[in-house]
């Protein structure tokens, strides 16, 4: 059996992309070159997810930059009208790749927080670009706060995850302050104060379970 060459992928590269061209001169397809980078960075993640399976405990890794290269595929061949959506796209990605890799392996119980965190930013991009309402932090600290919620309640066998309520309910409590119309003027003293509290939580959560 002869061994693969790089020319292969290359030619076979080129042909995709004269292909999705001359598409595209005959009006059948629009964005060639989109198209044909999101096959591209989609066949890259394709691969990392296959090495990722060949040894989900220790290639866990590998779906944070597949699921990255998945979005930025989605985002090149977005239609004009969804072009807002890029960012939520690479985001909720990137998030969904954490929740993943929690869903493989229950024991990595500290991927909720960045799968959760991501989601969130996913969210206020999409709240931001097309809804232009006010309260963008509101919405943020709420996220995070029912992010620490699902660290509390999520099945974790390695460890007691109840300390996540304290943060939990912290950033909720932000969130609705942040959210209140009466409150607006206080908001730039918020993120300090939630900062240490989530903080405290932490720490106490610690020194609880010891």
């Amino acid at each position: 059996m002869r061994r693969f060459d790089f020319r292969v992928l290359l030619g076979g590269g080129l042909m995709l992309l004269g292909g999705l061209l001359f598409l595209e001169q005959f009006g059948l397809l629009q964005g060639a070159a989109g198209w044909f980078w999101s096959v591209v960075l989609a066949g890259i993640g394709a691969v990392l997810v296959r090495f990722f399976f060949q040894n989900a405990r220790s290639n866990w890794w590998a779906l944070i930059p597949a699921f990255a290269l998945f979005g930025m595929a989605a985002d090149n061949i977005l239609p004009e009208r969804f072009s807002g959506w890029g960012g939520a796209f690479f985001l909720g990605a990137i998030g969904l790749a954490f929740w993943t890799i929690y869903a493989v392996d229950r024991s990595r119980w500290w991927a909720i927080i960045p799968g959760g965190v991501l989601a969130t930013l996913a969210v206020v991009s999409v709240v931001d670009e097309f809804f232009m309402l006010e309260g963008n932090g509101s919405i943020f600290f709420i996220g995070l706060g029912l992010t620490f919620l699902l660290v509390a309640l999520l099945p974790n066998p390695i460890t007691d995850t109840r300390w996540a309520y304290i943060p939990a309910a912290v950033l909720v409590l932000m969130g609705a302050f942040l959210g209140s119309t009466a409150t607006a003027g206080l908001a730039n003293y918020v993120w300090p104060v939630a900062l240490i509290a989530v903080g405290l939580g932490l720490i106490g959560g610690f020194f609880l379970k010891k």
